[in-house]
């Protein structure tokens, strides 16, 4: 008999494993968790690990885009037009995710963290123009998601190096004039 990745039993595993992770990445860097300091956590054999996650690599992708997609609140933005509040509200969940793991062990998969965001956000953004313009091209509409999501990230990445005595609000309000009216009313 297979089991279905819906199982309660499965979810319940996973949420084991990824939670025991998150543990111990408050308490180690990310290069020196291994397979078997979670499944020592967890309380689990490494074949219950590998069932679940490739490798701790995949483990780290799906935790972060987890806990990602449980900040920017994706099913309020499925919803959410793209717009003024919109925008601050996904550039403030961002640099909320961003503060968060600077407490944790983030130093050493920046990069990882950076390809996590900047996906989660081409993915709400294009859900947010395909339903404002259901008559423009697919493809521009990638675009046009592909150049917000790095865009915002761009922007988050400034804000947490140089801009902290601004919140993220007022730093991200400045440029939404900009952005909502397009380029060429400068």
């Amino acid at each position: 008999m297979t089991q279905s990745k819906t199982d309660p039993r499965i979810l319940r595993t996973r949420k084991l494993i990824m939670d025991s992770f998150i543990e111990l990445s408050g308490k180690k860097e990310f290069k020196d968790i291994t397979v078997k300091d979670i499944t020592t956590e967890a309380m689990i054999n490494r074949a219950t690990f590998y069932y679940h996650f490739e490798d701790i690599y995949d483990l780290l992708d799906k935790v972060l885009s987890e806990v990602l997609l449980i900040n920017l609140n994706v099913i309020d933005f499925e919803k959410s037009e793209l717009n003024e509040a919109s925008i601050i509200d996904i550039f403030v969940a961002v640099t909320d995710f961003q503060k968060a793991l600077s407490s944790r062990c983030h130093r050493g998969y920046d990069e990882t963290i950076a390809r996590i965001i900047r996906e989660q956000l081409e993915i709400i953004f294009y859900g947010m123009l395909r339903k404002q313009h259901t008559t423009e091209e697919d493809e521009s509409l990638k675009i046009t998601a592909v150049i917000l999501s790095w865009g915002v990230y761009g922007a988050s990445v400034e804000w947490r190096r140089n801009s902290k005595e601004l919140s993220p609000e007022q730093f991200i309000k400045s440029a939404i004039p900009f952005l909502m009216s397009g380029i060429e009313h400068i």
